[in-house]
Order: C-alpha cells, then sequence, then structure tokens
C-alpha cells in the first residue's frame, strides 16, 4: 500500500507561523495521543526554535495509558513540556493554563519586577488536520470564539480567542504535513482516520491494523473478536477471513476490512498506541 498525499503550501504555512510567533508567549502543539510523532508536522521543531512548546497529547481516551506517560517522559527529556488531555470531553483542560504559568514563570516575574502591569497568556495553537485543534480552541474559549481586541494580528486577520481573564489563544489555519517519504506514517494516520479513505485500499489497511494488534494487544483482538489462541496464529489476511465469516459476512472481504478499521479508529479494541518510542530513538 503506498500512500501519496501532499497538500502542499508548505512554504507558505511555515512563514505564517514564523510571523505570528513574536506574538505569542508559548505554542500549544496538539498531536493525537495514539501516535505523538507520527502526527507532529516534521518542521516544527526548527519553526518554534527557541519559544516554549507545550505538546498536547489528545485523545488521551483512546490511548494506551502506559505509552502516554512513557511519551511524555519523552518529551519533556528532549525540552518539550508535555500533557495528556481529552479535549472532546474536557478532561486535562484546567491543567493547559496552570502548566503555561509554571513554564512561564520567569518571564512573569521579570515583568512583575519591571513594574509591567499583569496580562493574559499569549498562546499559539498548531496541528496538522483531525488531531482536535478546533475541538480544544472551543473548550479553552468556552465557545465563545470572541475576538480580542487592540491586539497585534488581528488587523491581518489572525483570529484571537480569549479564555477567561488568563489566557488568549491565536489560532492558526491546521498545519499541514508534507510528503510521506515513510510510508509507515501513511499507514498510521490512516488507520486513525486523518487520511481520507478514499486514498487507500481498506484491506491493506486492515491487515495493517491486525498486524499491529496481533503483536502489541493480542488479549485485545482475541476479546473482540472471539478469537482462538490458535486463530490468533493465523496469517493477518486469514485472520481478515475469519473475522469477516464470523460477523456473517460471508466472502465480503471488503465490508469485513470496513467494519474492522471503524472498530479500531472507534476504540472498541481497547486503547491503544501506534508509536512505539524505540521506533524514533536517536
Amino acid at each position: 500500500m503506498t500512500i501519496q498525499w501532499f497538500p502542499g503550501h508548505m512554504a507558505k504555512a511555515r512563514r505564517e507561523v514564523s510571523e505570528k510567533l513574536k506574538l505569542v508567549d508559548i505554542v500549544y502543539e496538539i498531536v493525537d495521543a495514539r501516535l505523538p510523532i507520527s502526527s507532529r508536522n516534521p518542521m516544527m521543531d526548527n519553526v518554534i526554535q527557541q519559544k516554549p512548546c507545550l505538546v498536547l497529547l489528545n485523545k488521551e481516551d483512546l490511548a494506551d495509558p502506559i505509552q502516554s506517560k512513557e511519551w511524555q517522559v519523552y518529551f519533556e527529556s528532549r525540552g518539550l513540556y508535555c500533557l495528556s488531555i481529552n479535549a472532546n470531553q474536557g478532561k486535562g483542560i484546567k491543567k493547559i493554563i496552570a502548566k503555561s504559568k509554571e513554564i512561564l514563570s520567569e518571564k512573569i516575574e521579570r515583568q512583575r519586577q519591571r513594574g509591567m502591569k499583569p496580562r493574559p497568556i499569549r498562546a499559539m495553537c498548531i496541528g496538522i488536520p483531525n488531531v482536535g485543534k478546533s475541538t480544544l480552541l472551543n473548550r479553552l474559549a468556552k465557545k465563545n470564539m470572541a475576538k480580542t481586541g487592540n491586539m497585534p494580528g488581528v488587523t491581518k486577520g489572525q483570529q484571537w480567542l480569549k479564555s477567561g481573564n488568563d489566557l488568549e489563544l491565536l489560532d492558526t489555519p491546521g498545519i499541514l504535513w508534507p510528503k510521506f517519504d515513510d510510508q509507515l506514517i501513511g499507514k498510521k494516520l490512516a488507520l486513525t482516520g486523518a487520511i481520507k479513505d478514499t486514498l487507500l485500499h481498506m484491506d491493506d489497511l486492515a491487515i495493517f491494523g491486525i498486524d499491529f494488534f496481533k503483536e502489541f494487544y493480542p488479549k485485545q483482538l482475541s476479546e473482540r473478536y472471539q478469537l482462538s489462541s490458535e486463530d490468533i496464529k493465523l496469517t493477518s489476511p486469514e485472520l481478515l477471513m475469519l473475522i469477516t465469516e464470523k460477523r456473517g459476512f460471508q466472502e465480503d472481504y471488503e465490508r469485513g476490512s470496513k467494519m474492522v478499521v471503524n472498530e479500531i479508529r472507534d476504540g472498541r479494541l481497547g486503547r491503544f498506541t501506534l508509536d512505539r518510542i524505540s521506533e524514533f530513538e536517536d
């Protein structure tokens, strides 16, 4: 399975983010907790550079909690702060402002010593499509989506959103990712629904998902589809055929493939994390 997906406009997006950085105190980078590296735009580290960055592992309810804790340690060991959140349900949202104040404590103290009047923290939200950036913005802004006035950026069409008295958010368009030179990243994004299904062969994607669960979450796979220890030893294509038959789809493997993929995405096979730290260690 080869995924070709190149939205383009990367230079423009990079330039826009670079220009806006001077307006904010901190960057919030939203990623999918199930694939913390694969759902990051690889250009962001170079663009953000020395600006404080808080990585938000969104959709934590779908991710393996043990893996999420390990990813938090991984990011923080590389100078990036990290929190697990569930923007859809509002879990962990209150921690974002508290963590931001902690990260910016020295800057806030310097401003106080200079006699500067306290002001809200200004943050830029970035993230590739489908990681939940809009949901998070709505949560933080309490669905008010009100622009704040008399600030740089407003006259340029950039939207500032107010979150209480402590935070002002600079929204940005979804930062698109480049062409997938690493096809594995493309498959991971596809399995979580970040790529349109029309670009894929669903049976290939279902087999990729079954392969992964056989290796890392065999118990969850067995319980969902009532598979025996002998069934699990089958090849993934054979297992897909067996699951299709068990669900009463006869030999409609396209239907069976869509079912498996959708159930993985919906968390019906349980919580899982596709990215493993061992893949990305230096």
